[in-house]
């Protein structure tokens, strides 16, 4: 994607809020010709005093003084503020956008990705556009409208004049800011990417401290993260130099157009065109008449990160779902489920499952049992639908999971991995994720059947107990029995689980065997490689190599 292509994506966003957008260009450009005009007013009310100069009486100078001061900081304050309202309203926006993509893209296109550079993304990226929506935008425009009124009061003092500002407001405008963009496009793109890089290395040591611990790792791990702070810093080096180099031109182009100006004025001087105080005046406007493409060449090397954020963050947005999702179709009751000739490989990997046949009986429990890597897993994410079969199909209820609406077939079902994500809340509100509505009578039955309540209430805050961060404060069989305590009040029609009590004692997956039994009018798919798990099954499906032994 171009930076031109990137730019047009991101202006897009910008048509809700097209007016007070119109607003903050307005209030810019009258806030700059208010602070240009307070040194050529000055200029000449000191021209006024020396008699050189009399067209307007100088108290009345001294009022327009007073007024464009005032204006200047009530209408610069307007603009910022009309700024920053657009930048942190389209913030809110595109963060909407972000996290309906991500939602749109899980599981199966969210499955590689690096999450310390998705985390990254949703918060640093999203930051930085904040300078392109309030300090880029509404500043190219400013620029662009105060440099064509300020060309034409350079045009009244004399036309050569008007030709000397032009060359040095494009000069300020373009070519100073596509130069340092084109020394620092790849750095900013460079440092932006092993921000997100630390971001993600910061996140696995984090989450691996106690290995890390055990092992002795943690100086090697330093060692690694200093490293790579060292690349940041050396990028981030480079970024400055550029601008550096930026701010030397700027200044530079200030001070040389200013003296050509007045040399190409004076000389007009001495051959009678202009009179002296058009000379002074045409080099007050031009050094005061800067203000508008400086502020517009400053963007060059902030916008180096930014572009390469909204670039990150685009990518995001634009990216197709694997798995697209469906609805306006006809609601469908849960009934039986079957697989035909069904076959799936992950990207890149050997088939997973070949040629399988199944069928699930509404209101059964099924057991399927296999070593590890015969496909066990893969097939409760098939009926899930977070891949699509590569051949083959699978139905509820004789339709296809591709034409059943997605919200309703992911209600169908209450899945219950082998990883129990928790959340950094109470332990009420994490079994409630499963039915937000529910009561807390009705949580604590389902912890009953997940045989957790107990427990619970020996905690000092019983269900208003805190859970911390990843459930890192609680034991494997503590978090398997939350997960199922979920799938218990949930009001799926059929519970996948997936070696549901491998981190349990005898006593407590008896306990949970006799709750799954009592579900009489569920359907439930239960995948273990533990022969007693299989005891309360009506049906066992041996699984050997993605097929069915």
């Amino acid at each position: 994607m171009s930076n031109v292509q990137l730019i047009i994506k991101m202006l897009k966003l910008v048509k809700p809020l097209t007016l007070p957008m119109i607003g903050a260009v307005i209030l810019g450009v009258l806030g700059f010709l208010c602070a240009i005009g307070i040194p050529v007013i000055s200029v000449m009310a000191v021209l006024q005093v020396t008699g050189m100069h009399s067209h307007f009486p100088l108290s009345s100078l001294l009022v327009i003084l007073l007024i464009l001061a005032i204006l200047r900081g009530v209408l610069h304050y307007g603009e910022q503020a009309t700024n920053h309202y657009i930048a942190f309203k389209l913030l809110a926006i595109i963060r909407d956008h972000v996290y309906t993509a991500l939602r749109r893209l899980a599981p199966a296109k969210l499955d590689g990705k690096d999450k310390g550079n998705l985390i990254s993304i949703i918060t640093n990226d999203i930051e930085l556009l904040e300078v392109f929506y309030a300090h880029t935008i509404s500043p190219v425009m400013i620029a662009l409208l105060t440099s064509l009124i300020l060309l034409k009061f350079f045009a009244h003092l004399h036309i050569y004049a008007m030709i000397i500002a032009m060359i040095a407001y494009l000069v300020m405008a373009i070519v100073i800011p596509f130069y340092v963009h084109h020394q620092g496009h790849e750095i900013g793109q460079k440092n932006r990417d092993e921000i997100g890089n630390m971001s993600s290395f910061l996140l696995e040591s984090y989450r691996g401290l106690s290995t890390l611990l055990q092992y002795n790792a943690g100086s090697s791990r330093l060692q690694q993260m200093m490293h790579k702070s060292d690349e940041i810093e050396d990028l981030q080096g480079q970024m400055k130099k550029i601008e550096s180099l930026q701010l030397v031109s700027s200044q530079l182009l200030i001070s040389i157009s200013s003296v050509i100006m007045f040399v190409v004025m004076y000389m007009l001087y001495l051959q009678n065109e202009v009179s002296v105080y058009r000379v002074i005046a045409a080099v007050v406007l031009m050094l005061s008449s800067f203000g508008p493409v400086m502020a517009l060449s400053n963007l060059a090397n902030n916008l180096l990160s930014t572009l390469s954020s909204g670039r990150r963050v685009m990518a995001i947005l634009e990216e197709k779902e694997l798995i697209p999702e469906v609805t306006q179709q006809p609601e469908i009751d849960f009934g039986n489920i079957q697989l035909q000739d069904v076959s799936f490989a992950y990207e890149d990997d050997d088939p997973i499952l070949q040629n399988l046949s199944l069928d699930f009986y509404k209101g059964e429990i099924t057991g399927i049992i296999g070593k590890s890597g015969s496909g066990k897993s893969t097939l409760l994410k098939l009926l899930m639908r977070f891949y699509d079969p590569h051949c083959g199909v699978i139905q509820i209820n004789e339709r296809e999971l591709s034409k059943i609406n997605t919200s309703s077939m992911r209600h169908m079902f209450a899945y219950v991995t082998q990883e129990t994500v928790l959340f950094h809340d109470t332990i009420e509100n994490n079994i409630r994720i499963a039915k937000l509505d529910a009561s807390l009578q009705e949580i604590q039955e389902a912890c009953k059947k997940a045989s957790l309540h107990d427990w619970i209430m020996t905690l000092p805050e019983g269900y208003q107990t805190p859970i911390s961060e990843l459930g890192s404060s609680l034991s494997g069989g503590e978090k398997q029995r939350m997960a199922l305590a979920r799938a218990f009040l949930s009001q799926a029609e059929c519970i996948l689980l997936d070696e549901p009590t491998s981190n349990l004692d005898v006593l407590n997956e008896g306990i949970i065997l006799k709750a799954l039994q009592n579900e009489k009018e569920r359907t439930i798919i239960l995948v273990s490689h533990r022969e007693s798990t299989m005891k309360i099954v009506k049906r066992v499906i041996h699984m050997d190599q993605g097929r069915v032994s």
